[in-house]
């Protein structure tokens, strides 16, 4: 069994579920998991952990993403994007840039977010999506989420339906079409999300990315290994432990670990990556204590090649 991470390109019109199940096809494996949803019609990175790669996915869905936007002025839906049904428009838009950048800026930062009714949240056991088309009314808490950067790259104000193209870095469960919405809810008008490509999910980028012909054509010329990123990679902010030879069964095994200094930049608590001198990714340990210069760690995942 293959075990690593595949960035994808996901491409327009699938759900990052059927995205999966074309990864299963073509390489002929089920231990595939995805890390955070895309909806159908964005494209970009959509990193798929692969055989033991799965056990990490928690840690790349909590890190942050970046895309690449486009808001148009004018005309609001009930999914908060272009392929909604169309709730409130207007012939015409009339907006100052000066307006526009002050409105974008006042979004970055904490921010308070009330996620859309056609999102994949659960309710009650439930997705919102299925009960808002079963004609619910679905309430969702609002809930704070972090914009670390939101850059406008191009203003199209002198039309009917202004758009502007940007880009943005922000916090896991941030919903940039809520976003557009709420941009065009500062204005004064009706918004909505009209194009949007994820470049970054975690620390992986678009550049990395394989469309899915470019991995099915990887598996027939049996490169696809060489192109899948170590479990490592997925966490790059965790610092790391090298583990001498003759100590690594001990880790393999799950044993408690003594390291012989005190680890700098590292708390009581937190995870750090054992690895081999050649960089495999052996296990994640939580430091329990620090005593007499030693680090004190317990296993909290080993990864045995499956």
């Amino acid at each position: 069994m293959m075990n690593g991470i595949l960035v994808v390109n996901k491409p327009a019109g699938l759900t990052s579920q059927q995205v999966v199940g074309r990864a299963r096809r073509i390489l002929g494996m089920k231990k595939i998991g995805h890390t955070g949803t895309l909806d159908p019609d964005v494209t970009g990175v959509l990193p798929l952990c692969l055989g033991t790669a799965t056990r990490v996915a928690e840690y790349l869905l909590d890190q942050a993403k970046a895309y690449r936007g486009e808001v148009t002025f004018g005309w609001s839906s009930t999914t908060q994007d272009a392929s909604g049904e169309v709730v409130e428009q207007v012939e015409e838009v009339h907006l100052t840039e000066e307006a526009v950048r002050a409105a974008f800026d006042s979004f970055i930062g904490t921010i308070s977010q009330i996620p859309p009714a056609y999102s994949a949240i659960k309710i009650d056991g439930k997705r919102a999506y299925d009960l808002a088309r079963q004609g619910e009314d679905v309430e969702i808490p609002a809930r704070n989420v972090t914009i670390y950067k939101l850059e406008i790259h191009e203003l199209e104000l002198d039309m009917p339906h202004p758009k502007v193209r940007f880009t943005v870095e922000c916090s896991k469960g941030t919903y940039v079409r809520t976003l557009c919405h709420d941009l065009g809810q500062k204005l004064g008008v009706p918004a909505h999300m009209s194009h949007l490509v994820r470049t970054r999910s975690g620390p992986f980028t678009l550049e990395q990315a394989m469309t899915l012909e470019e991995i099915e054509a990887a598996v027939g010329d049996g490169t696809i290994e060489q192109r899948l990123q170590p479990l490592g990679a997925a966490i790059p902010h965790m610092t790391v432990h090298v583990v001498p030879e003759v100590l690594e069964r001990r880790v393999h095994n799950g044993r408690d670990f003594t390291i012989k200094k005190v680890l700098p930049d590292v708390e009581v608590g937190s995870l750090i990556r054992m690895e081999t001198r050649g960089g495999q990714l052996l296990a994640l340990y939580r430091v329990e204590s620090f005593a007499d210069g030693e680090t004190h760690t317990l296993p909290e995942k080993v990864f045995k090649e499956q």
